[in-house]
């Protein structure tokens, strides 16, 4: 089916709904766009990591702590609205939910538990935004996200069905477009049995983009608190420049090594069916943005900087691998085993390093590196873990076939201790590890010399 009216499918982050004032600057930037006829938000802020903290199974005490900043988050939007008692009834409904949720993970928790609870923070935002634009006079419709995404069942990173996610958009959501302004839930979907699932954390942005590729939309817009995509984080280096148009690549190489304004699977929907998305601010729209699209005029030697935190070095050495076959193979037979991902990787005749992500670990135990793990490769190998490492990427155009890029970068990087250079596979990218704690001074020395 294709669209005979442009449709523009707008997106807003937490901070972007985080209070009434918030939500009214979100409204007037859709009001000031006559093609957008989606809007997919985030939960407000703060919300989200509120029910994180409920699923993993609180005491009575701190429970009730959780529960209550929750409520105040919602309430204090709630009780601006002029006739707030419209939709009391159904946020007070999701707060008993929550709370029934939570008390029950603290008996015992599970992802898809977890999920179902942490779903609440968008059916809230986004009730509360349908209200204040339709005091506002706009004709606004709440739709309910999960009856057309649908993912697999692996709760907390669930995968869409883009298939299926296409073929139910065309039956329930894009006929109500000629009628209303549609207003839904990024980040969550439901599997094939109904229950809720989530696409991870910042699958809002994802939401917006596969929503906008099964309407065949003409934009698909990110409001954020950042107006549009830096030469690097401008929180580390100040005098970090706004990139005006970017290509697909360049923003799929800065999102996947860890630049925070797009979500690295964002760009996937948009790529296969060729959707422009722009990147802009809520607080100040009329800054401007990014626009990323398939191609730019004259890209830049170097365009960007992206940095990783908790990123962990793998070594393993072994002599069976001098002139042996199959120890690789091996080695990535285990990982996969043990469902390890692994980003860069660097081999000597006897050794081979590689970096694991380990940002989405946390202190509870959910930790990538198990014993079962270490001992499964430490029976083929000696094992090397050193932790707390930084993965600096220099994001490009033509990097490994341009001359003198090595003398110009690692010049710039002789008074840091670099621990692994990954350079060669991709002309877009050069990688390389720091210790965490000089991260911050590597990304400024190289913005300087690169950018400045």
């Amino acid at each position: 089916m294709t669209q005979e009216v442009p449709i523009v499918v707008a997106k807003f982050g937490g901070t972007s709904v985080a209070d009434f004032d918030a939500m009214n600057r979100s409204v007037d930037v859709v009001l000031s766009d006559s093609q957008a006829r989606v809007v997919v938000l985030s939960a407000s802020a703060g919300v989200t990591n509120l029910l994180v903290a409920l699923a993993e199974g609180l005491e009575a005490t701190e429970r009730f702590v959780k529960l209550d900043a929750i409520r105040k988050i919602q309430f204090d939007i709630l009780e601006r609205l002029r006739q707030p008692n419209v939709i009391r009834e159904e946020i007070d409904r999701l707060l008993e939910n929550i709370t029934t949720l939570a008390e029950a993970a603290s008996l015992a928790t599970s992802p898809a538990l977890t999920d179902e609870l942490v779903s609440h923070g968008e059916l809230m935002s986004t009730l509360l935004f349908v209200e204040i634009l339709r005091e506002r006079g706009v004709d606004a419709q709440w739709f309910d996200v999960r009856k057309v995404m649908r993912t697999s069942d692996r709760f907390g990173r669930a995968e869409p069905d883009v298939a299926a996610l296409a073929e139910l958009v065309q039956q329930q959501l894009a006929p109500r477009l000629a009628e209303s302004l549609i207003v839904t839930q990024g980040f969550i979907g439901s599997e094939s049995k109904g229950r809720t699932t989530t696409l991870g954390r910042g699958g809002s942005d994802y939401t917006a983009a596969l929503l906008g590729e099964a309407l065949q939309a003409d934009r698909v817009d990110i409001w954020t608190d950042v107006p549009g995509i830096y030469t690097t984080d401008p929180r580390i280096v100040p005098a970090a420049k706004r990139i005006d148009k970017i290509s697909f690549e360049e923003a799929a190489e800065m999102a996947t090594f860890g630049a925070k304004v797009l979500h690295p699977s964002t760009l996937l929907p948009a790529v296969r069916h060729d959707i422009p998305v722009f990147v802009g601010s809520s607080k100040e729209p009329k800054a401007g943005g990014t626009l990323v699209c398939n191609k730019t005029d004259a890209p830049p030697l170097f365009r960007a900087l992206a940095l990783r935190r908790s990123q962990t070095l793998l070594t393993l050495h072994s002599l069976n691998m001098l002139h042996s076959r199959g120890f690789l193979a091996e080695v990535f037979s285990i990982l996969a085993r043990h469902s390890i991902s692994v980003d860069l990787i660097t081999t000597s005749e006897v050794s081979v390093a590689l970096t694991l992500d380990t940002t989405g670990s946390t202190s509870t135990g959910d930790t990538l590196l198990t014993s079962a793990l270490l001992t499964e490769l430490s029976s083929l190998c000696r094992v090397e873990v050193e932790e707390d490492q930084a993965l600096i990427a220099l994001i490009g155009n033509e990097l490994c076939r341009s001359v003198g890029v090595g003398k110009e970068v690692f010049g710039a990087l002789e008074p840091f201790n670099i621990r692994m250079i990954c350079y060669g596979a991709s002309s877009h990218n050069l990688c390389f590890l720091v210790p965490g704690s000089e991260a911050n001074r590597a990304v400024e020395m190289l913005h300087s010399n690169l950018f400045e």
